[in-house]
């Protein structure tokens, strides 16, 4: 497995037969990093190396993701991102930390927004990079512009076929992502690409099953939280890619509307931000942090 170098590396358990990887360093107030697709905590060697200086960094593998276990989808909760959350929230406590900021990347940033809306007394600071809430997601996404999202579309079906045709090719169509989403190539050098293609390829059932809720049961939980006016009452920063009109609609409006306390940029890096324009991303969150 790759690593962060001079982060130590902890099994933690966080729920019945579900135990966590976490790669963990620095010391001071606790902040947590989450991942997104088609990748593992790796994605966060640079920003949380830099981070490490004065706070604890604590970079977990997804449930269904990298080094952490991958539950058989029993049913919808399996890999909501109410679940995947909780996951989340306990293995913070399980390392002493009971209060803590939160940032997430594509998929880990739908995690930590539903953390933040769930457990609002656990985390302290929320940042997501590059992606909207999911209800908002499924809203903006329409006519031929929605063909961009056609993986969101393929591993919305119901269980079976997704599985057996990313599986049939799993290299090339996880690479097509790392290809397409990346605007600096060597931001991702050939042994980080080896690592996330080899740990996709062993996740596709867990993988699809994330992206499956993401078009069914956490679209519910974002569609109730709205009808009862519920928001994030943390400081929040958001980094999104800069598309400017392309774009098609306000993703700050979007975003304003889940968080009064908002900062939102746009970035001129691809959407590997994080790889790509790492300084960027932590003097984004060391700002948050002060907030």
């Amino acid at each position: 497995m790759s690593t962060i170098a001079g982060f130590d590396y902890h099994r933690v358990t966080v729920a019945d037969g579900v135990t966590l990887t976490a790669a963990i360093g620095g010391s001071g107030s606790p902040i947590v990093l989450l991942h997104g697709f088609p990748q593992t905590h790796l994605m966060w060697r640079h920003v949380a190396a830099d981070l490490a200086a004065d706070h604890t960094v604590i970079c977990p593998d997804l449930r269904g993701y990298g080094a952490s276990d991958k539950p058989a989808e029993l049913d919808e909760n399996t890999y909501s991102k109410r679940t995947m959350a909780a996951d989340i929230v306990t293995l913070a406590r399980e390392l002493g930390h009971d209060r803590f900021a939160l940032a997430g990347h594509d998929r880990g940033a739908l995690v930590a927004f539903r953390a933040g809306l769930d457990h609002p007394d656990a985390v302290t600071h929320l940042a997501s990079l590059d992606v909207l809430p999911t209800l908002d997601m499924w809203s903006v996404m329409q006519g031929t512009s929605a063909a961009i999202g056609f993986h969101l579309y393929l591993m919305a079906q119901p269980p079976g076929l997704a599985e057996t045709m990313i599986a049939a090719s799993s290299d090339a169509f996880f690479g097509y992502f790392l290809d397409l989403w990346v605007k600096d190539p060597s931001a991702i050098p050939a042994d980080v690409r080896r690592a996330y293609l080899d740990a996709c390829r062993d996740a596709v059932p867990s993988i699809v099953a994330d992206y499956r809720a993401s078009a069914g049961v956490d679209v519910r939980h974002d569609e109730e939280d709205l009808a009862a006016g519920r928001k994030l009452a943390m400081p929040v920063s958001v980094v999104q890619q800069d598309w400017g009109s392309a774009l098609g609609f306000d993703a700050a409006a979007r975003w304003r509307a889940w968080a009064p306390d908002l900062e939102h940029t746009t970035t001129t890096s691809g959407h590997f931000m994080a790889e790509e324009a790492p300084a960027e991303i932590a003097k984004v969150l060391r700002d948050l942090l002060t907030r």
